[in-house]
């Protein structure tokens, strides 16, 4: 018998009337009260419509906090619990870019271009990074009802040729809906030394600050601009969208809050696991039945490490928690100033515990430098993290913690982050405050839900209606439903009855309770190494209304029903633009200067992002650099791209043109090219020659010889290259260097006191 959902599909790919039917709910305008008079105005929103505040963190398992039954204490969240109420079975998408995206549309990852993040998008329907216009996002919809609408945190869902200072700008927050934008874009950013944004500017952090860290001028900005709305449009009700990087490596946090747990995980994961399910049960967070899944062959025993690896991979979860517990406290002064403001009573908030589940990213032994070992092939070893083990949570270092941590903050579940097959990487906590209107104080909600509910459980609060067209586009259908069913009703039976999973080709399908899984076949840590084409996959078949943890695969006794859902699931990837071609490829991205082949920059005070700037990887280079050197005091930096764990520049230092190339964190991937001596007063053009190996590959190395007016003064050799990509923190700039700058021989921001006529990139060979 074919499945319900296979039914429910064939029908609405058939019959293109039905599909109209089931769209007449979605039919009418958006509301809003046009005021009378003869000057333009915005729509008075629905009539006490609440304020709403959306909370996502990142990277952050199921049982990682104290609300869920882990182990990190997060006093915040578990406040709101218990006077909101818990989602137990609540799922994403299993990684950042695709979760955001289902989250700000109420559409399926896939339909809006997101079915990988935007890093590894391509021009393959599902999977381009470009969000249509025809999904209006919550901000949008809510902005055109009347509300006020601010972004902070993490932005994911821009394609990478539109991070530049000159736009396009169609797919930033201020696009999307949002009239303020406080943040970063890409995937994450160093805690001490961010790539900000406001709006669409970038903003430096202000040097002077030595306790300077991200979660707290997150905090510090959402309340400034929930102060200013309500003194300024206080009969108007706000949408916030609050996203920070935490946790998301690197693992960053206050020396003191790192300090707070110290030898608290001794114990080791396998111990942790354990406790967390107690706790958990405890708690009532999952059912008294629920089983503890076993620990995958490919993460190792914590008893079968060496004393030197549980040190360093006790250090590391210290270190998470601290992020975590921090992040905690800073929302918790949010929720204090909407108290203050007399607000909190009337604001809807639903706070997600992590875009998906814990990472597994950092491979089995953690990693102190996670842009080296999982983008540029060079990882770290036990030997290079007991050396740098005072710089982890610092913000010199790109901390991962080992994969047995993220499977232990994923309890009960099988394995994590980027697994869409599995609940580890699907079922995250989380928690809905709504005073007044929940049905109990403290209670469960075990009823199947997806990211993609967010946005129709906000419309159906604020009393809005999502709209047929909006901007004169017609808009494709939400894919999800809401969830306010459950607030007054805590045994309703679900409507989100069916869903489909997938992402880096593992796949699953959920329909009424069961869920059909393809066995993982390419481990995080191992991505990119696919398996070869044609590798069959291996199906799994699960009853979660018996077993709640995706314990027992009953596929074998079960060929039916597996079939049934495996069928359903393709009927869904045809719908839903789901699935790449065996020979689907990156192709060339549309970045605006991906033709040029000279640039000439001048001395500014604005940094160039990631993606605004030249790609200097696996390619010869010729930088020539017109300066004039003052009398006294000339150092400075003349170009600086990246930071201290993956960067290179050209500075002045002590007078002397220096050339620094940093292809990792570590002493040996470090190479210096400084000239004899001092560069006398007056005008002088300093010219770098890199000399790529080519026809080696990525990541190969080079020959470098540095030139002060036309004669050569120095030269050496870099053995090694990052190949595919530089930390996002520093950008790059002209004229200083910013953040975690290229050298400890300096101090942040290193700016150079002379005039810069000209730095020049050329690429003409």
């Amino acid at each position: 018998m074919a499945s319900k959902r296979l039914r429910k599909l064939y029908s609405a790919t058939a019959c293109m009337g039905a599909i109209a039917l089931a769209l007449g709910a979605l039919a009418t305008p958006v509301v809003g009260q046009e005021r009378e008079g003869g000057y333009p105005s915005r729509p008075l929103p629905p009539e006490n419509a609440p304020n709403v505040m959306v909370i996502l963190t990142d990277d952050v398992g199921f049982a990682a906090g104290t609300s869920f039954g882990g182990a990190v204490p997060t006093p915040v969240l578990d406040a709101l619990a218990e006077q909101g109420v818990r989602y137990n079975n609540y799922n994403n998408t299993a990684m950042c870019s695709p979760t955001r995206a289902a989250l700000l549309t109420g559409r399926n990852s896939h339909s809006v271009g997101f079915g990988v993040i935007s890093e590894e998008a391509s021009p393959n329907p599902g999977y381009t990074s470009v969000i249509p216009e025809s999904a209006a996002t919550f901000a949008q919809v809510l902005s055109a009802a009347g509300y006020d609408t601010a972004m902070l945190g993490k932005h994911h869902n821009a394609p990478l040729w539109e991070d530049t200072p000159v736009g396009p700008f169609d797919h930033w927050p201020n696009a999307l809906g949002f009239d303020y934008f406080y943040g970063f874009m890409g995937g994450a950013t160093n805690q001490f030394a961010p790539a900000l944004y406001e709006n669409r500017n970038a903003v430096e952090i202000p040097q002077d600050r030595p306790d300077y860290i991200l979660d707290t001028d997150l905090a510090d900005h959402a309340i400034e601009w929930i102060n200013m709305q309500r003194a300024i449009h206080a009969d108007a009700p706000f949408l916030m969208y609050y996203a920070p990087g935490s946790a998301h490596s690197p693992h960053q946090a206050p020396p003191e809050w790192i300090a707070k747990f110290k030898g608290q995980f001794d114990g080791g994961w396998d111990e942790l696991r354990e406790q967390s399910f107690a706790r958990q049960k405890e708690l009532g967070v999952i059912p008294a039945d629920a089983e503890l899944t076993p620990r995958p062959a490919e993460i190792p025993a914590w008893s079968s490490l060496s004393a030197d690896e549980k040190l360093v991979a006790a250090r590391m979860m210290e270190v998470f928690a601290a992020q975590l517990a921090y992040s905690d406290n800073q929302i918790g002064r949010i929720f204090d100033q909407l108290k203050a403001n007399g607000q909190f009573d009337n604001t809807l908030i639903i706070y997600i515990q992590g875009d998906n589940g814990g990472s597994l990213e950092g491979s089995p032994l953690g990693t102190i430098d996670e842009v080296a070992r999982g983008k540029n092939a060079m990882p770290d070893n036990l030997q290079d993290q007991l050396d740098h083990l005072e710089d982890f949570g610092t913000r010199y270092s790109w901390n991962n913690y080992p994969a047995g941590w993220a499977w232990a903050t994923n309890t009960p579940f099988q394995w994590g982050k980027a697994i869409a097959s599995h609940l580890g990487g699907v079922r995250n906590g989380m928690v809905v405050s709504w005073p007044g209107r929940l049905a109990e104080q403290g209670g469960v909600r075990q009823q199947f839900a997806h990211v993609t509910d967010i946005a129709p459980t906000i419309f159906e609060a604020a009393g809005v209606t999502a709209p047929a067209t909006f901007r004169g586009v017609e808009q494709m259908p939400i894919a999800g439903t809401s969830l306010v069913y459950t607030f007054e009703d805590p045994q309703a039976a679900e409507r989100h009855e069916s869903q489909y999973f997938e992402l880096r080709d593992n796949r699953a399908f959920y329909e009424d309770g069961w869920l059909a899984s393809t066995t993982p076949r390419v481990l995080p840590w191992d991505k990119e190494s696919p398996p070869p084409t044609g590798t069959p996959l291996n199906w799994e078949l699960y009853n979660l209304r018996e077993d709640y943890s995706q314990s027992h695969d009953i596929a074998a006794s079960n060929p039916e029903k597996l079939a049934e859902l495996q069928a359903a699931y393709e009927v869904a990837a045809g719908l839903y633009n789901v699935g790449l071609p065996d020979d689907a490829a990156t192709g060339e991205r549309p970045f605006l200067n991906k033709d040029q082949t000279r640039f000439v920059f001048r001395n500014s005070d604005r940094r160039y992002s990631r993606y605004s700037f030249p790609s200097v990887m696996n390619r010869a280079w010729t930088l020539e650099a017109t300066i004039e050197v003052i009398d006294g005091d000339s150092d400075g930096a003349i170009v600086a791209q990246g930071s201290r764990l993956c960067g290179w520049g050209l500075l002045i230092e002590n007078g002397i043109p220096v050339f620094r190339y940093n292809a990792s964190i570590e002493d040996r991937d470090r190479t210096v090219i400084a000239g004899p001596q001092a560069l006398s007063p007056g005008e002088h053009k300093i010219t770098v020659h890199f000399d790529y190996d080519e026809g080696a590959g990525r990541g190969a190395g080079a020959d470098v010889r540095l030139e002060v007016d036309g004669r050569e003064v120095a030269s050496g050799r870099i053995a090694r290259t990052p190949g595919y990509l530089f930390v996002s923190e520093g950008g790059a700039s002209i004229g200083r260097d910013y953040g975690t700058t290229l050298s400890d021989s300096y101090e942040s921001p290193f700016i150079y006191p002379g005039t810069i006529e000209s730095v020049v990139l050329d690429f003409a060979r």
